[in-house]
């Protein structure tokens, strides 16, 4: 690869393309506005969104959060993390990962975990190669509140 990738923090500018890569990519239905309001309201003292740039171009992002539950110790949840099929294989997700696990030591926290979907077996494979293991297989539940 020729030209220079680089990893910053998401800015709301960022809206439409990520957006764009979770329509495109990840197949979800969102909106620029939908991304920029998230953006716009992130809890930074729980949360960051990094993105993957090539001349000005947002190719990738990951969302991550700190992760507090009562049975271990805090943890680094990633909420997010694609990139742009035309830009695969590049280093990027390498390198987004790369930014979460620095944002981590950081914090002095020791684990990271993240979900994937079971039909996502691409993606699986290159969590593997950068030193992820499957620890379990889950369902997830979902309710849809209805109010009245």
């Amino acid at each position: 690869m020729n030209k220079k990738m680089i990893i910053r923090n998401a800015e709301i500018k960022d809206s439409f393309s990520i957006s764009k890569i979770c329509k495109n990519d990840l197949g979800y239905e969102c909106t620029s506005e939908i991304i920029s309001y998230r953006l716009n309201n992130l809890d930074k003292n729980r949360e960051v969104v990094f993105v993957a740039e090539i001349d000005k171009t947002v190719i990738g992002f990951i969302h991550a959060e700190i992760y507090k539950v009562l049975y271990c110790e805090s943890m680094i949840n990633i909420l997010g993390l694609a990139v742009s099929s035309n830009f695969r294989k590049q280093g990027a997700g390498k390198l987004l990962l790369t930014a979460i696990e620095e944002w981590a030591k950081s914090l002095d926290i020791k684990i990271i975990r993240l979900n994937s979907g079971s039909s996502r077996t691409d993606a699986h494979s290159f969590y593997t190669s950068n030193g992820y293991t499957n620890k379990k297989e889950q369902i997830r539940f979902i309710k849809n509140l209805q109010y009245h």
